[in-house]
C-alpha cells in the first residue's frame, strides 16, 4: 500500500502543479489524492500504528495516528466518488447555465454529508456503512464513467490522449468501486488490499502517456517550458546579433559607397563590380539577420474583436491565387468572433499554409477548416504531402529545425512562431502526421481565452465551403 500512496499522491501533485487553473486537472488530482488517502489509512492500520505500539509510543500519540487514519479513510470512501463525478462533469461538460453547474456541484456533496452525520462513526472493521453508501457511490462512479466514455474527439491526436486518460483512470476507479463499495456491502470486507494491481496499471499508463502523447496537457506543459526556454535564448541571441551586424553592415555600406564613388570617378570597372558585390552581400546579411530577429522577438499582442473566418480568408486568398496546381478546400464556420491579434494570427496561419505548400512541392490538396468544438474553436490546415515521422514531429517546434534542406530563405521558425502566437492567445498548436499520409496542424482557441462570441448573419448561417480546382 505504500507504493499506492506514493504513486497516487505523486500523480495528484503533477496534475495540480501542471495547470492550477484547469478544473479537469484539479478534480482528477483530487480523485488521486483521495485514493492516496485510502492507501495512507491502510498503511497506518497495517504498519505504522502497530510499529508505534511496539516502539513504546505513548497512547495519546497513537490516538492521534488513529484520528489521521480515520480521517484519511473517510476522505477516501466519501471523496473518491464525489470528485470522480466532478471530474467527469468537467471533462465532458454538459451544456447548462453556469449557475446551475455550480448548484449541481453543491447538491452532489449532500449524500456524503448525510452519511457522515447520520450513520455510525468510523471504526476499523466498518469505516463506513457500506450498505447505505453503495447506493449513491456506485451510481456516481458509473454515471461519471459513462460521461467520460461518451466524450468524442474529432481529431486523431486529441482522440489518442482521450483514450490514454480512459485507460489510466477508469480501470482503477471501477475496480476500486467493486472492492471498496460493492463487495463490502455484501459482507466481504477489507477487499481494498487488491487495489494495488489496478492502481499500478493506471500509474504505468499515466507515466507512458506523460512521455508520449501527453496526459491532461501535462506533456504539453513540459514541452512548452522547454520551447519557451529555447525561444528566449534565441530571442536574446538574435537581438544581440542583429544589433551588432546592423552596426557593422552600416559601416560596410558607408565605406563601400565611398569606394564606389571613387571607382566611378576613376573609371575602374573591375573595382566597381567588386564593391557592388560587397554592398549586395552586406545588404543580404543584414536582411537575413533582421528576418530572424523579427520572427524571434517577444510577441506583443494587440487584441481586437475580429471574425475568425474573415482572418482565415484574408490570409489564404492571396496565397491561393499564386498556386494554381493546388486544390484549396475551405470550410469555415461563420459567425464566430474573438479578441485576437489578427495580424499575428494571420502571420501564423500563413506560415502553416506555406509550410504545407512547400511539403507538397506545389501540388496536391490543401484543406483549411474552421470548426466549433464544445470549448474551443479550431483552425485546421491539412495537406496531402509526404508527412512526418515521430522524430520529425518532436523537433518541429524547435527554432531553426527544418526538413526543407537547401532552402536558404527558410529558417525553421514558422512553427515555433505559430506556437508562440497560439500560446499568447491561451491556445495550443497540435501537429498530427504519418509518413505517406500528409500532415494536419490544429490551431485551437479556447472560447473563454479569446472571449469568443457567436453572431448569426442574416445573409448566411453555418459553414461555407469553398473549392478551387
Amino acid at each position: 500500500m505504500l507504493f499506492v500512496l506514493i504513486a497516487l499522491w505523486a500523480i495528484a501533485a503533477i496534475l495540480w502543479l501542471s495547470d492550477r487553473r484547469s478544473d479537469i486537472n484539479r478534480r482528477l488530482g483530487a480523485v488521486a489524492f483521495c485514493g492516496g488517502a485510502g492507501a495512507l489509512a491502510a498503511v497506518l492500520d497495517l504498519s505504522w500504528i502497530p510499529a508505534a505500539a511496539e516502539a513504546g509510543m505513548s497512547a495519546s500519540n497513537r490516538q492521534l495516528l488513529y484520528y489521521v487514519q480515520a480521517a484519511s479513510s473517510l476522505l477516501s470512501y466519501y471523496g473518491l466518488p464525489y470528485f470522480f463525478l466532478l471530474f467527469a462533469l468537467a471533462y465532458h461538460r454538459i451544456r447548462m447555465p453556469a449557475a446551475m453547474y455550480r448548484l449541481v456541484q453543491w447538491l452532489l456533496v449532500i449524500p456524503a454529508l448525510l452519511c457522515l452525520l447520520l450513520t455510525p462513526p468510523y471504526n476499523e472493521l466498518y469505516p463506513i456503512t457500506f450498505t447505505i453508501v453503495v447506493w449513491w457511490a456506485v451510481p456516481f462512479i458509473l454515471f461519471g464513467t459513462a460521461l467520460i466514455l461518451m466524450k468524442r474527439q474529432p481529431y486523431a491526436a486529441l482522440s489518442r490522449r482521450h483514450w490514454i486518460v480512459c485507460s489510466a483512470v477508469l480501470p482503477p476507479v471501477l475496480f476500486s468501486m467493486v472492492m471498496n463499495y460493492v463487495l463490502p456491502s455484501t459482507g466481504m470486507l477489507r477487499m481494498w488490499v487488491y487495489n494495488t494491481w489496478f492502481v499500478g496499471l493506471g500509474a504505468t499508463v499515466f507515466v507512458v502517456g506523460l512521455f508520449t502523447y501527453g496526459f491532461m496537457g501535462v506533456r504539453v506543459l513540459i514541452d512548452r517550458r522547454r520551447f519557451d526556454t529555447t525561444y528566449r535564448a534565441v530571442t536574446s541571441g538574435t537581438a544581440i546579433l542583429n544589433h551588432a551586424i546592423k552596426n557593422d553592415a552600416a559601416k560596410m555600406r558607408l565605406f563601400s559607397e565611398k569606394m564606389k564613388t571613387y571607382a566611378i570617378e576613376t573609371n575602374q570597372a573591375e573595382l566597381l563590380a567588386d564593391i557592388e558585390t560587397v554592398l549586395s552581400a552586406s545588404k543580404h546579411m543584414q536582411d537575413m539577420v533582421g528576418r530572424v530577429h523579427q520572427r524571434t522577438e517577444d510577441l506583443m499582442l494587440r487584441p481586437q474583436r475580429e471574425p475568425l473566418a474573415d482572418v482565415v480568408l484574408r490570409t489564404v486568398k492571396p496565397i491561393e491565387a499564386l498556386h494554381k496546381r493546388v486544390t484549396f478546400y475551405l470550410a469555415l464556420e461563420e459567425g464566430w468572433s474573438g479578441m485576437i491579434d489578427s495580424a499575428q494570427i494571420g502571420e501564423a496561419l500563413g506560415n502553416l499554409v506555406v509550410n504545407a505548400l512547400e511539403a507538397m512541392k506545389g501540388e496536391g490538396d490543401l484543406r483549411i477548416t474552421l470548426t466549433e468544438q464544445k470549448r474551443e474553436l479550431v483552425i485546421e490546415v491539412r495537406d496531402s504531402g509526404p508527412g512526418m515521422d515521430k522524430n520529425q514531429i518532436a523537433k518541429a517546434f524547435e527554432p531553426f529545425y527544418t526538413t526543407k534542406a537547401g532552402s536558404g530563405a527558410n529558417f525553421g521558425l514558422g512553427l515555433p512562431y505559430a506556437f508562440q502566437v497560439m500560446r499568447k492567445h491561451k491556445g495550443a498548436l497540435h501537429v498530427m502526421s504519418r509518413p505517406g499520409h500528409g500532415t494536419s496542424v490544429l490551431m485551437t482557441f479556447p472560447k473563454k481565452g479569446i472571449q469568443a462570441a457567436r453572431i448569426e448573419t442574416p445573409a448566411k448561417k453555418g459553414g461555407e465551403a469553398h473549392v478551387v480546382d
